[in-house]
């Protein structure tokens, strides 16, 4: 069973507004990252308590929290973010889910990212050891300019921390925008696909410098991922992160047409592929 899930904040501001939405485009789930305008990591118990209380009134639940662990620099402290770390697993276990979407470091000014493998190695284990025996899975996601900007990291970061609290979250269309790759699915997908949980859906044309594509129009071979992900046994949560108005560092826009687009678009593909979704 694929269950289709959404940024929704990438349409609208506020939760409600939010759940709206998701309800009119008769989808379950929502990635939560920014609420009323507030990262999700920065809100206060009572806040997420409340949350949580709307989303159950309306039966949305939370495919994961879209943290911003793991997003700033190796030559920052570290005990700050593993406090934020401990806080954003406590939010999620208010919210009902199992995943969280973390992120592994910006190195240090002029220094080679590549070569950061031993911080890197040591604070993603001091991430896991927060959420060991949890039922809480963190969610590495590729990004530009961190360690996890390639496949190769990834696969590296996989194969060392790949276990019950631990897996792999897959963005193509950032191999696209950070990597220059137009084919994700022939050389990063079969590095990273034994480890992958978890796949994010936006495309984007080699060049685009913040603006994404409609998915299927990009070079992020999101049909050829689809079809090469469910083929080979994937289920769980797509997520559909458009950025089909702007995309930046911390998160996009997408019109709420726009959104409804991509949406009958995956929706059409994962049809095409015969599969049960939600």
């Amino acid at each position: 069973m694929i269950k289709i899930s959404a940024f929704a904040d990438e349409a609208f501001v506020s939760l409600d507004e939010q759940i709206a939405f998701l309800r009119s485009l008769g989808l379950k789930w929502l990635e939560i990252r920014f609420v009323d305008g507030k990262n999700i990591s920065s809100m206060t118990e009572s806040e997420v308590r409340a949350a949580k209380k709307k989303l159950d009134d309306a039966g949305i639940g939370i495919s994961a929290v879209a943290s911003p662990v793991g997003k700033y620099s190796l030559s920052e402290p570290f005990m700050p973010h593993l406090d934020l770390m401990k806080k954003v697993a406590e939010i999620a276990d208010i919210l009902g889910t199992s995943g969280i979407r973390i992120f592994s470091f910006y190195p240090p000014q002029d220094m080679d990212v590549d070569r950061c493998w031993d911080q890197v190695e040591a604070r993603l284990e001091k991430l896991a050891e927060t959420v060991s025996g949890s039922g809480t899975v963190l969610l590495h996601e590729n990004e530009s300019s961190i360690f996890g900007h390639s496949a190769e990291n990834c696969a590296r970061i996989g194969k060392r921390f790949f276990r019950g609290n631990f897996a792999l979250a897959y963005d193509p269309a950032n191999f696209v925008w950070g990597e220059g790759i137009t084919d994700n699915v022939d050389r990063c997908w079969p590095l990273m696909k034994e480890y992958v949980r978890h796949i994010h859906l936006k495309d984007w044309k080699l060049g685009s410098k913040d603006v994404g594509s409609l998915l299927g129009d990009g070079d992020a071979q999101i049909r050829e991922l689809v079809h090469k992900s469910l083929s080979g046994g994937y289920s769980g949560f797509m997520v559909l992160e458009p950025h089909m108005s702007s995309g930046g560092r911390f998160g996009g826009s997408t019109s709420p047409a726009q959104f409804r687009m991509a949406l009958d678009r995956i929706r059409g593909m994962l049809d095409n592929e015969k599969v049960e979704y939600e």
